[in-house]
């Protein structure tokens, strides 16, 4: 039975005392200035790129290695590897870095952990099977021949808009990223090892003195052969001691980079990759440690720092925007008073970092007045719709559209909302960053291995906008939300689900379409919508929860498959409840619905929290996964507080639902 007495004897249903208990530990964990902003969990890359850069930089502050050693050391696996999210196989890339990193560090070959480690490597192909990005970091310690690296042609600064390319048609991280990458790839500044520190033996018998480079693919007609031929041409140009407008390239570039590192922006892209790729180019081009930009550069990198005596730990970024938003959605579907001090504050904080900034979405997409919120703290020049969905969706709930709110606010929204409508993509969809960055031509270049070149349209932010639209009553009938219905019943999987981008995986994706299409007001008993609840019932585990690993970004066939979680558990609850039929008074009566409610229910720890080790969120797909602590705090909360809701309210609609416009 879902509603029973506590051990207290209270009459309150236990729905109500969890949704309390949830509550308040979110205020607990609320920041004195408004804000949530939980930890990010990552892999072991993060401290081992760091240690490779005090080593390359001659900046090795003893205390900080140590701490990463014991980090990297802490997530050795069995088979000698290291893994890039929980539960995961050893990764030839993480796992050369951190035995790199322990190298560094004084750890000799000879001891069992790096035998270990070097023998896993082997398996896995050894350095000649890391991808590019990697195999940067070893040519910058000399470990890697530059020759066979990718180029990445600085000279991409001078392409006019007009061209068929230019930086602003790849992703922004990857921008960010190439931007730095670019300089480096000019000067190549290498740091020579003494040889007890090299890693001849990381590769197999044979391969260190072969052609290293990217090789030729089938069929012989192929755009990846096609820039192979490029990447040649480049380097052979790059080879003339005549080099028409590099020394203005170079400076473009250097300009283009610190301009985002300055004011507005806590690192560049405010995302560690970037930030660390900026380390290293501002030493290449000579600026001095106790240059502004150089102390700067490094205070913001500081701040990704977790100083846990117990476990030193890196982040990727910093998400309080997204946590707060995110928090504030689920406090105020729970029915706590909107006019709460401690709500009122959040919304402060909130509306206190819109940007109001034209950054690199500007270029594509320059026709609507600055807006937006981005995910960390500061970063001007990349505020990004997915947060601004969920501003918007706490703004609205918390009433900064009602008549009584002060003016300003009104404006804000709607300056809010103009903005985030004009990312629709010219296929209906949204992506995260820019507009019509999809020429898929590019996933070919040389560089683009790490997954992320591209920032496509996807299922689950675009059924974020619907779920917003629904909620603020905008006209169904409008082009805007045709274009997105129609570009939702295209990307649906054959089985009824939708692949998730940004959250493990298609549990994320079905959920947030669900939530979406109920909330804009579709007939919820239509066949392909159906379809849709019936995968999720499908995926639920004997345990009346729900799981999905990040294995299912790598093979389609583990979709919806793991061992539960609350983050997800809550996911598809919150998607089974949207897909209810309206029309049937039992309908939140459902065995899934009522299994995934207990599940929760039965799961809460005493402080009001549930417990999650397992990695639910989403970086570059195949690459980067991150596990969001705020996950297993907030999102169980929005979940029961929206079945408490509906079902209080005889199934109207979803928490988010409203009239059809």
């Amino acid at each position: 039975m879902i509603f029973t007495d506590t051990p207290t004897g209270s009459t309150q249903n236990k729905l109500d005392v969890t949704i309390r208990r949830a509550q308040q530990n979110l205020l607990r964990l609320q920041h004195p200035e408004g804000y949530w902003c939980g930890e990010l969990f990552v892999d072991s890359t993060l401290c081992s790129d760091y240690v490779l850069f005090m080593h390359w930089a001659d900046e090795i502050d003893p205390v900080i290695e140590e701490k990463c050693v014991a980090h990297i050391r802490r997530r050795q696996l069995e088979d000698g590897g290291w893994n890039i999210y929980e539960g995961g196989p050893s990764d030839v890339n993480a796992t050369v870095k951190a035995y790199f990193a322990l190298k560094l560090a004084g750890h000799a070959p000879t001891q069992p952990w790096m035998q270990e480690a070097r023998a896993c490597i082997l398996r896995l192909g050894g350095i000649p099977k890391m991808n590019t990005y990697a195999k940067l970091y070893l040519a910058l310690l000399g470990q890697f021949p530059w020759q066979y690296l990718p180029t990445v042609p600085v000279e991409i600064m001078l392409m006019p808009r007009w061209f068929f390319f230019d930086v602003y048609e790849v992703s922004s991280w990857s921008r960010a990223m190439l931007m730095p990458l670019a300089i480096l790839n000019h000067y190549k500044p290498t740091k020579h090892l003494p040889c007890d520190q090299q890693l001849h033996e990381l590769y197999p018998i044979g391969s260190e003195e072969s052609d290293l480079g990217l090789g030729w693919q089938k069929p012989t007609l192929s755009w990846p052969n096609f820039f192979l031929i490029c990447d040649r041409l480049i380097k052979v140009l790059h080879s003339l001691p005549w080099k028409p407008w590099k020394r203005v390239a170079l400076a473009r570039a250097e300009a283009w980079m610190t301009k985002r590192m300055g004011e507005g922006s806590d690192g560049l892209a405010a995302i560690f990759p970037a930030m660390l790729n900026s380390l290293i180019t501002l030493r290449t081009l000579r600026y001095s440690r106790e240059h502004p930009l150089y102390v700067k550069a490094k205070q913001d990198f500081a701040g990704l720092f977790v100083d846990d005596p117990q476990d030193f730990r890196i982040q990727p970024c910093l998400s309080p925007v997204w946590d707060t938003a995110i928090s504030l959605v689920a406090m105020l579907e729970s029915e706590i008073d909107p006019q709460d001090p401690r709500i009122k504050q959040a919304v402060a904080w909130l509306a206190s970092k819109e940007v109001r900034t034209p950054g690199d979405w500007s270029v594509k997409n320059h026709h609507v007045p600055p807006s937006g919120w981005a995910f960390e703290f500061n970063n001007v020049y990349y505020p990004d719709t997915d947060d601004t969905m969920m501003v918007l969706a706490a703004l609205a709930r918390a009433g900064v559209r009602e008549k009584t709110a002060p003016k300003e606010m009104n404006e804000m929204f709607d300056r809010a909302l103009l903005w985030l409508l004009s990312f629709q993509c010219k296929d209906g969809g949204w992506a995260a960053f820019d507009k019509d960055v999809m020429q898929g031509w590019l996933e070919d270049v040389p560089f683009a291995d790490h997954n992320a070149i591209l920032d496509p349209t996807c299922s689950d932010l675009t059924g974020r906008v619907l779920e917003l639209l629904g909620y603020i009553r905008y006209d169904r009938e409008s082009i805007i939300v045709r274009r997105a219905l129609k570009f939702l019943r295209e990307t649906q999987e054959d089985d009824g689900s939708w692949y998730g981008r940004w959250g493990v995986n298609y549990i994320y994706g079905t959920w947030q379409v669900l939530r979406g299409l109920r909330a804009i007001g579709e007939d919820m008993r239509q066949q392909w919508i159906v379809r849709a609840r019936d995968w999720l019932e499908s995926c639920q585990n004997e345990d009346g929860g729900w799981g999905e690993t990040c294995a299912s970004y790598d093979d389609p066939t583990l979709k919806g498959k793991g061992p539960s979680t609350a983050s997800q558990t809550a996911w598809a609850l919150m998607g089974l409840i949207a897909a209810a039929d309206p029309t049937e008074p039992a309908a939140l009566d459902r065995k899934s619905i009522r299994l995934g409610v207990e599940y929760l229910l039965g799961t809460q720890t005493a402080d009001g929290s549930w417990i999650e080790p397992e990695v639910t969120g989403t970086g570059f797909p195949r690459v980067f996964y991150l596990r969001y602590d705020m996950y297993r705090n907030n999102f169980p909360l929005m979940a029961l507080a929206t079945f408490r809701k509906q079902r209080a309210g005889g199934m109207p609609g979803s928490s988010s639902a409203a009239p059809r416009g």
